[in-house]
């Protein structure tokens, strides 16, 4: 237990800090900078940032992905993070107490929401951005995984209500993340 806590406050202090790793390439690395207008860049950076945000709920690969994209865009992370982690993982922590069953669908419906959510990103980014694009189609792949891995291993369904606090907790973050 004490080993798991100091894990997800190291991983805390990396999230807020900004100093994220990963083990993998990023899937945008090598392809040129595509020529995008001051609105689709901002665009772009603004469904970057709210992917950033997710991303900080989910893994520190992704996050820094995001984040690289971010500075090639000139942009920054959202001005909530702290807010949206803080939150992420007072409710992971809530979840892990419930039970593995319960844990698990909470992972499921989380995935499946992201899922969702980065399919969407496909649809609104604009059509140049192929960097962008690589990104979120890894991520969204990547999602898609681990749901099926938790719905494999035993998740529960969860009860309605949760899934709807978890939309609308999803809703919030999006737009506040786009903006700030």
């Amino acid at each position: 237990m004490i080993d798991e806590l100091i894990l997800g406050f190291d991983r805390a202090l990396r999230t807020l800090s900004g100093v994220a790793a990963s083990g993998r390439a990023n899937p945008a690395a090598g392809m040129p900078e595509p020529e995008l207008t001051a609105d689709e860049r901002r665009h772009a950076a603004g469904l970057m940032r709210v992917n950033h945000t997710q991303a900080a709920r989910e893994e520190e690969e992704h996050l820094a992905w995001t984040q690289q994209r971010l500075a090639e865009l000139n942009d920054r992370p959202s001005l909530v993070n702290p807010l949206w982690y803080a939150g992420s993982f007072a409710i992971g922590l809530a979840a892990g107490m419930t039970g593995d069953g319960t844990n698990l669908g909470f992972v499921v419906e989380t995935e499946r929401q992201v899922e969702e959510h980065l399919s969407g990103h496909m649809d609104r980014l604009p059509p140049g951005d192929v960097k962008s694009r690589a990104i979120v189609a890894a991520m969204r792949d990547d999602e898609m995984r681990h749901g099926a891995a938790a719905r494999d291993s035993g998740a529960d369904d969860l009860p309605w209500l949760a899934r709807a606090l978890m939309r609308g907790t999803a809703r919030l973050m999006t737009l506040t993340a786009y903006r700030l």
